[in-house]
């Protein structure tokens, strides 16, 4: 399926839950590797807020993309983000979404204000 590049400049971006490993299978629990490098994976859940509008969403960054110093609550920034629809069928039924990756989570800020008085 197609990768879809994803413009973060205009949103906030809030930490909601912590980075910890991201499991590839949960009867062993085997940590999952990129595929590539095979570095292992994190995942962190953000609220991407843009336009009014704000969803929860679960993001997946390399273990060493994840930065020093993140709070819960605060900005981050998601360099790289990219979306990617996924389906699947299991126990016959169909499920689909969205799978989030980014090359790393780093400390952000709040977008300033546009046309903001001084």
């Amino acid at each position: 399926m197609r990768t879809i590049r994803v413009e973060t400049t205009a949103a906030t971006i809030l930490l909601t839950e912590a980075p910890e490993p991201k499991i590839r299978d949960r009867q062993t629990g085997e940590i999952a590797k990129d595929a590539v490098s095979g570095e292992s994976l994190m995942t962190i859940g953000v609220v991407y807020i843009e336009d009014g509008e704000s969803a929860l969403i679960k993001v997946t960054v390399p273990e060493s993309g994840v930065a020093d110093g993140l709070a819960l609550g605060s900005p981050v920034a998601l360099p790289g983000l990219l979306a990617r629809p996924w389906e699947s069928v299991f126990n016959g039924q169909q499920r689909h979404g969205i799978a989030y990756r980014a090359a790393a989570v780093t400390p952000g800020a709040f977008p300033s204000a546009l046309g903001a008085i001084a």
